[in-house]
């Protein structure tokens, strides 16, 4: 990968326009991809990103066998599993070893196998049918049950409030339902037939989507100097179109919470929802809240909060692809459901966007949850924050690096002596997978309990002193993420940054 890519990829616009500014470069940039001679030059600087991004993402392309089209005669079923064991085995030893940032939240062999035995159990079922599996129903209410409940949901004062909810794919899904429910509600209830969501600039880019996908006009509040989001510019943004305030608790890029009380007060004088993004923090906070640690209101309990998002395959510790999406009522939680009466097929309804659905991913939800038990939550929540304390506090003592905020466990740092990108690209040489942040750019490390393992914070910590010293003293290079985040950090052109995007993942779905 060229460090040279933003000044090569933007070459062809004019330096007199260039100093004109970012709107008038993107245009240009857009009106040259246009012209054949400079669309195909333009395409061949990306190709060249492209094909480093090849090989990190192949790696085994030529030590397996490919398929792109169906084999004249089936493979045997164990030759197929022992190829799927060799490529195992060959990907889980980073994540098991604690070099990931996040991803993997439990990972310990008895768990995950506990989880396998009861995804196996429970296979061939599909919560669309619930006749044929009630029992997925019974799993999916109780998770709902101990999520809202875990959340404040027994907390709650109003006559109609009753805390309810739905089962999802993900933390996107859980975000996108709750963007599309306000919406349907707003237009309902008050009329409101152009919506904008209320939400600060790190709010997920899930939030992001929702507003792409369902029309509604997003209007991004600041943070301030703690990287939490400004009340003062929430309450100037929130109108008579607006559909609801977001808050996140944390935020996922440098990990703090935003200030939930005020910004859901704000919310409920002016009429308007407030979702409470808790997808990161949702199956923490409530155990380090118990566990004495500074956690401020951010659930249930606040009047002003009527949604709630909680990832449970991060820190509840089920397999991957299980969320909640919490409503204070039923009333809110009636706009998300999909309804169909007219059909020639029958009577259909869905709550949320898949009508299929794995009922084994949330009979593992189930059973992970009520496996660990509150005292379960609460040792793995202590194992956490305190192995994120040590990671901190060996942060703060490494000259030129200063951690964004006062977060718990998810660690943005950033520097103003050094390139940051450069530290993440060479932490990648030494196996770490940490997540590159951009407005300010950072790196943040999400601690789990893949780190709390003897000696990893340790090792991190050497080998992020190593990095540093190696940014300040090569301060140039070839190669890595640092292109691609200098890149998107930089002016011109920010159509180039998206471009590369969507050939990253034209990449992933090649065979």
């Amino acid at each position: 990968m060229d460090f040279e890519l933003p000044d090569k990829v933007t070459r062809f616009v004019p330096s007199p326009v260039r100093r004109m500014g970012g709107r008038a470069v993107e245009t240009l940039f857009k009106y040259a991809k246009r012209v054949p001679l400079l669309r195909d030059r333009i395409e061949a600087e990306y190709e060249k990103v492209l094909e480093d991004m090849r090989a990190s993402m192949r790696p085994y392309k030529d030590d397996v066998p490919r398929h792109v089209k169906l084999p004249s005669k089936g493979r045997a079923r164990e030759e197929l599993l022992e190829e799927m064991r060799a490529l195992k085995a060959r990907e889980e030893d980073r994540w098991q070893d604690g070099f990931v940032s996040g991803a993997v939240y439990h990972g310990d062999p008895e768990h995950v196998a506990f989880l396998d035995a009861v995804y196996a159990l429970n296979s061939q079922t599909n919560p669309l049918h619930a006749d044929l599996w009630p029992r997925i129903a019974k799993y999916e209410g109780e998770v709902i049950a101990m999520t809202a409940r875990m959340l404040g949901g027994d907390r709650v004062t109003r006559a109609t409030d009753e805390v309810c909810g739905t089962v999802t794919s993900g933390g996107t899904e859980s975000i996108m339902l709750a963007m599309k429910t306000y919406r349907d509600f707003a237009e309902a209830e008050r009329g409101v037939t152009s919506p904008n969501l209320v939400m600060p600039l790190t709010a997920h880019a899930a939030f992001d989507k929702a507003c792409e996908s369902f029309k509604i006009r997003p209007i991004k509040i600041p943070m301030t100097e703690d990287t939490t989001a400004s009340v003062a510019e929430a309450r100037k943004a929130v109108g008579r179109n607006t559909i609801a305030v977001v808050g996140s608790a944390p935020a996922f890029p440098h990990g703090c919470i935003d200030p939930i009380a005020e910004l859901s007060e704000l919310a409920y004088a002016r009429g308007v929802g407030f979702h409470t993004d808790a997808c990161l923090g949702g199956f923490v906070l409530p155990f380090a809240e118990k566990l004495g640690y500074p956690v401020p209101p951010f659930d249930f309990r606040l009047r002003g909060v009527t949604s709630m998002s909680a990832d449970t395959h991060k820190y509840g510790y089920a397999a991957k692809g299980t969320s909640v999406v919490l409503y204070r009522n039923r009333a809110l939680r009636r706009h998300q459901f999909f309804r169909a009466t007219d059909w020639p097929g029958g009577l259909y309804a869905s709550p949320t966007f898949a009508g299929s659905r794995p009922g084994a991913l949330s009979a593992a939800c189930w059973a992970a949850m009520v496996a660990m038990g509150e005292d379960g939550y609460l040792e793995a929540t202590r194992r956490i924050l305190e192995t994120a304390d040590s990671i901190k506090h060996g942060i703060r003592r490494i000259r030129g690096l200063k951690i964004l905020g006062e977060p718990l466990w998810v660690i943005a740092f950033a520097s103003d002596e050094i390139d940051i990108y450069r530290v993440l690209d060479f932490m990648g040489q030494r196996h770490w997978n940490l997540n590159g942040l951009h407005k300010p750019p950072s790196v943040h490390l999400c601690v789990t309990l893949r780190h709390t393992q003897p000696g990893v914070a340790e090792r991190f910590l050497s080998d992020l002193r190593a990095a540093v010293e190696h940014a300040r003293s090569e301060p140039k290079g070839e190669g890595g993420m640092a292109p691609v985040y200098g890149l998107a950090n930089k002016m011109p052109v920010r159509t180039a940054v998206g471009d590369i995007l969507a050939a990253y993942l034209d990449v992933l779905y090649e065979a």
